[in-house]
């Protein structure tokens, strides 16, 4: 990789706002095949596009993972639910996982690779995210929430539902709001609008004993405890980010 490219490229990532400016760049610089095509991709995230989308890829859990644009791009911040979901599904023999809100599959191809005996399944409403999640290999089904799926057959339901407030959708990043699918994003008053149904979907979706995980922020834990409480759940614990941010929850499903 030529030096003075990759020192071009960088500056002009860093001037357009790019916290990680060398690394994008490298990333942008390997995936143009010429000048002109590296121009195109520089101008795209230039204008704020998510790097994901320009070069098609991202990587989660140390794990590549196709990204098509217009396709929530996986966080490495939920990368703790997916480690955490697997540990628990692997403590079921196996057994059975859903992950709800999928999108490009991060999660369910993180839970199949880790526990292979086990059956994952992916839903989404959106059809761009079930094939992304598709092409990721990750079974998947589009339909709303929990609705595509049986009852009582799941050992563990994951689930990055939108959850930010929509009062708080003007405090994310301007290249967020501008490409990100809002769908994704826009959790309702207090956040917890697709959440609630996520909890009542998975509380008819889990066998006694099994394990709900979903990412939350804020507060949001004891605002959700009376609903995780009238769905059957209990043994609720949290967890946050190196910074003390809450990040999610996993809840338990009343054993037998």
């Amino acid at each position: 990789m030529p030096t003075d490219r990759l020192e071009r490229v960088t500056r002009r990532l860093a001037a357009a706002g790019c916290v990680a400016a060398r690394a994008e760049a490298e990333e942008l610089v390997n995936s143009a095949p010429d000048e002109a095509s590296l121009e195109g991709l520089i101008a795209r995230r230039e204008r704020g596009e998510p790097l994901a989308w320009i070069v098609g890829t991202t990587r989660f859990c140390g794990r590549t993972l196709h990204v098509e644009p217009g396709v929530y791009v996986p966080r490495a911040q939920s990368e703790d639910l997916a480690r955490r979901a697997a540990a628990l599904l692997a403590g079921s023999d196996g057994g059975r996982a859903a992950d709800l809100c999928t999108g490009a599959g991060a999660i369910a191809a993180h839970l199949m690779a880790e526990v292979p005996a086990a059956a994952v399944i992916g839903v989404d409403i959106d059809p761009v995210a079930v094939a992304c999640a598709r092409r990721n290999g990750v079974r998947t089904v589009r339909g709303d929430l929990d609705g595509p799926l049986r009852s009582g057959a799941f050992d563990v339901v994951t689930a990055v539902a939108p959850y930010v407030p929509m009062r708080d959708l003007r405090l994310l990043p301007a290249d967020v709001r501008r490409y990100e699918p809002r769908l994704a994003l826009d959790g309702g008053g207090d956040g917890l609008d697709v959440v609630g149904k996520v909890v009542r979907g998975a509380a008819r979706l889990l066998r006694p004993g099994g394990w709900l995980l979903i990412e939350v922020g804020g507060d949001q834990d004891r605002t959700l405890e009376p609903a995780l409480s009238a769905a059957g759940f209990s043994s609720a614990v949290t967890w946050s980010d190196d910074d003390g941010e809450l990040r999610g929850l996993a809840a338990r499903a009343q054993p037998m």
